[in-house]
């Protein structure tokens, strides 16, 4: 599986995050590997993606107060929750995950919100992670 699909698996389980209590993501997580459309996935892969999904988790405050504050005129309470899972993920990789350049996880995110939210969010996403990275690493 490519990092892109592991990222958009992961994304999926990011996304649950707005409808459930931190108690039930666990449960959630079995749920989603469980599911018929993840067969095939190997276990190293469901290993990737429930790692990356807890430290993600481990970390939601301090993301969420982060988002809050650069995108202006915004907070989580008033995203999408398509855009908010979006921007959970990609801030955690540009902030936490230095295996991961903060330009390739902007165009990872403008990607998936391609893919699953609403036309105008591609370039709102662009535009809230652009000032998470600094202008060398763009």
């Amino acid at each position: 599986m490519s990092r892109s699909k592991l990222r958009e698996k992961v994304f999926q389980l990011v996304f649950r995050v707005a409808f459930n209590d931190e108690e039930e993501l666990a449960q959630q997580a079995e749920f989603f590997f469980g599911d018929e459309e993840q067969e095939g996935m190997t276990e190293k892969e469901q290993q990737q993606i429930q790692e990356k999904f807890d430290a993600v988790v481990a970390k939601l405050n301090e993301i969420d107060a982060q988002i809050d504050e650069k995108s202006t005129g915004w907070n989580v309470g008033r995203l999408g929750k398509v855009e908010l899972a979006i921007l959970r993920l990609a801030v955690y990789e540009i902030v936490y995950d230095e295996s991961i350049p903060g330009s390739v996880a902007i165009n990872e995110a403008v990607e998936l919100a391609k893919k699953y939210a609403a036309q105008e969010s591609p370039a709102f996403i662009n535009g809230v992670l652009a000032k998470f990275v600094p202008k060398e690493d763009k």
